[in-house]
């Protein structure tokens, strides 16, 4: 399998979006399809108004896998007003409609998390990052890494994951865990243990 890292192109966006419904659990905000595409969604266009680097794999002309990061001082690839609206307006329909406070504790124990890391003066974040699920263990992922640490070599980054995700993936390439959190989310009726995670790696 020959692969190709070069930047995202808009109209792989929605296979990127698909890929991440794999890996992120992000059915747990949701109740239904239509919420979880609007939702996923808006996931996508969140971290792709705050990436200063957007890397896709490609096999020929098909995306693979993406990695997005931000690193201070550089420039935003993909912005518009679009994405802007669409995520102030998804925000309102899922504060009205959403009865579970998830998104609350899990965003606190990332903040927190961050908080204790800054004295470190990390230089960016790994913000997205995901890979077509059909094509596990293919070393995708890995490929991924190795360009971004090419293009960053020496700098330090951090990303935030949880156990719901192949956070161990993570460790065998060396990330370091810098921040933990056990948390209980409230998720349709059931209580769901969950420990939120900050790993670190100077590329």
């Amino acid at each position: 399998m020959a692969i190709n890292i070069k930047q995202i192109e808009r109209r792989d966006f929605d296979a990127a979006r698909k890929f991440a419904l794999d890996g992120m659990h992000l059915s747990w905000y949701v109740n239904n399809k239509v919420e979880l595409y609007l939702y996923s969604k808006y996931v996508l266009y969140l971290e792709l108004t705050k990436s200063t680097m957007v890397l896709g794999a490609y096999e020929e002309d098909r995306l693979v896998g993406f990695l997005f990061a931000n690193f201070r001082g550089d420039k935003v690839v993909y912005d518009s007003w679009f994405y802007r609206l669409y995520m102030s307006i998804v925000e309102k329909f899922m504060n009205f409609f959403s009865k579970d406070d998830i998104s609350g504790p899990y965003d606190r124990a990332n903040k927190e998390m961050l908080e204790d890391f800054m004295k470190y003066k990390p230089d960016g974040e790994l913000t997205f990052f995901a890979v077509d699920p059909t094509l596990k263990g293919k070393r995708i992922g890995s490929l991924l890494l190795d360009e971004l640490t090419r293009r960053k070599k020496g700098k330090l980054i951090y990303l935030y994951t949880d156990t719901g995700s192949t956070y161990q993936f993570y460790e065998k390439r060396g990330f370091t865990v810098s921040g933990k959190r056990d948390l209980i989310l409230p998720i349709k009726g059931k209580e769901l243990p969950l420990t939120c995670y900050l790993f670190s790696k100077k590329l």
